[in-house]
């Protein structure tokens, strides 16, 4: 397959999960976001180079191509595993980015005032991670031979989540200190007995 019919190819299938759509690179700073969004879900690929209607407008530079790189290796902690290759289509360049899911999650992206903040892929949107979701990933590190101890605290938790909630309404429901509301709600979907949902821009927590 030509490297036009290949892009075709990936732009009919527009932006989604795990693919996004770039038409030019000014600011590696926001490309880094889309980096670690990611790297921290299900991998992806950046067409750099193609408007969000899917035409190929191409790469004008290489500055552009160098502020990938700076993407990835200056402003994301620690550096992701990212792969660039170029296509060419109608006389125009296009650079396709393939982010695979990172074993060492979070991958950090460093925004616009200097603060690392880890995102996550959620659609075709780049949202940043919760802190539920930080501290999931700690648990996902730990020994795979970790119980869940069902004591007095872990019960009052699960008693007032009722429905979806947000983790601010368990938190004052419970009245439990919020660091351990995050982490027992951590512990909880890594053991399967709690979930969590995107929703109207909320993360909302729920029993399984």
């Amino acid at each position: 397959m030509d490297d036009k019919r290949y892009l075709l190819s990936l732009i009919r299938e527009g932006e989604h999960q795990q693919q996004d759509f770039k038409y030019r690179v000014t600011d590696a700073r926001k490309l880094a976001k889309s980096v670690s969004a990611f790297a921290n879900t299900d991998g992806g690929r950046l067409l750099i180079g193609v408007r969000d209607d899917g035409h190929l407008s191409g790469v004008r530079s290489e500055e552009e191509i160098y502020m990938m790189h700076q993407a990835a290796y200056k402003y994301c902690k620690p550096e992701p595993s990212i792969k660039f290759e170029t296509c060419h289509a109608d006389g125009r360049t296009i650079v396709i980015s393939t982010i695979p899911p990172s074993e060492k999650r979070p991958i950090f992206a460093r925004d616009e005032e200097g603060k690392l903040r880890a995102y996550i892929r959620i659609a075709d949107e780049n949202i940043v991670a919760s802190p539920v979701i930080l501290a999931l990933w700690h648990e996902a590190q730990k020994p795979r031979g970790t119980v869940m101890t069902y004591n007095d605290t872990v019960r009052l938790l699960l008693d007032v989540m009722t429905g979806q909630q947000t983790q601010n309404q368990i938190v004052r429901r419970s009245r439990l200190p919020r660091p351990k509301v995050i982490s027992m709600l951590a512990r909880l979907i890594r053991f399967g007995t709690a979930q969590w949902e995107y929703i109207d821009k909320q993360f909302l927590f729920s029993q399984t």
